[in-house]
């Protein structure tokens, strides 16, 4: 599994969560050949990233710094956080070849990326957070 799957299942968020639905819509295609299907339903609550990792953070022994630190949000989620993990995770997310010699740069690029990609994928993360 990637590590941005891992990042998506422990925030609630998994894909293949999403999949149980598949099987229903073909039954539904099964049993009434030639009828018009209806789309595929996007209407699932947005997951609140904020809230979710609120409760793990007050709930950690640490004091992790979630929201600027990809290190930290790594942690918090009970993920590998080490260099190799997240130059893994960088490479999984298209990160720039010239932010890669720079784990300062990766380190930043990848925090921002995570959280937007997190609301594309149905979280809700606030605007700040994605700036």
């Amino acid at each position: 599994m990637s590590l941005f799957n891992s990042i998506l299942e422990k925030l609630g968020m998994s894909r293949t969560a999403n999949a149980s639905a598949a099987p229903q819509r073909e039954s539904t295609a099964a049993a009434a050949p030639g009828a018009p299907q209806a789309p595929p339903s996007s209407a699932a609550e947005p997951v609140d990233i904020t809230g979710h990792l609120e409760k793990l953070a007050a709930a950690s022994s640490q004091k992790l710094n979630w929201r600027t630190s990809i290190v930290d949000l790594l942690k918090l989620l009970g993920l590998d956080s080490s260099l190799d993990a997240r130059k893994s995770l960088a490479v999984e997310l298209g990160c720039p070849s010239d932010k890669m010699t720079d784990s300062a740069q990766m380190n930043l690029w990848l925090h921002k990326t995570v959280l937007q990609k997190l609301a594309q994928n149905g979280g809700n993360v606030p605007p700040d957070l994605l700036r």
